[in-house]
């Protein structure tokens, strides 16, 4: 998956301005290319949790051919998938997520569901 530098610099931004809560939106991929990233917001407002609040026309992309993955930040911690997060992996399991880990500038990629953890690489 290729995430460029512009689209780094906003998710950053958007954990940055959010912390210490978790930030979480959705990135829009073509063909494994990041075109955007939509922010979210994170209803539960907490630096440990998340649930997704988005316009729901953003889900309809899947259907012109863009593949959505869910992003979150993890404010004071690695970008390494937690408990909560396979745990509540849900309909997105087994599908892209992206967390970005504030305090170390490092964004990771991967496919979680609640049994199983795969690291996706990611490139600029």
């Amino acid at each position: 998956m290729v995430v460029p530098d512009p689209i780094r610099a906003e998710l950053h931004a958007h954990a940055a301005e959010e912390a210490p809560n978790e930030c979480c939106g959705l990135i829009v991929f073509r063909d494994g290319d990041a075109e955007r990233y939509v922010r979210g917001v994170n209803k539960l407002a907490s630096p440990y949790r998340y649930e997704l609040e988005i316009d729901p026309a953003v889900w309809f992309l899947e259907d012109e051919g863009f593949e959505l993955a869910v992003f979150h930040s993890h404010p004071e911690t690695e970008p390494i998938p937690s408990r909560t997060d396979r745990e509540l992996a849900g309909l997105w399991s087994g599908r892209p997520f992206l967390i970005y880990g504030l305090k170390l500038t490092e964004l990771r990629a991967w496919r979680i569901a609640r049994d199983d953890v795969e690291e996706i690489e990611l490139t600029r």
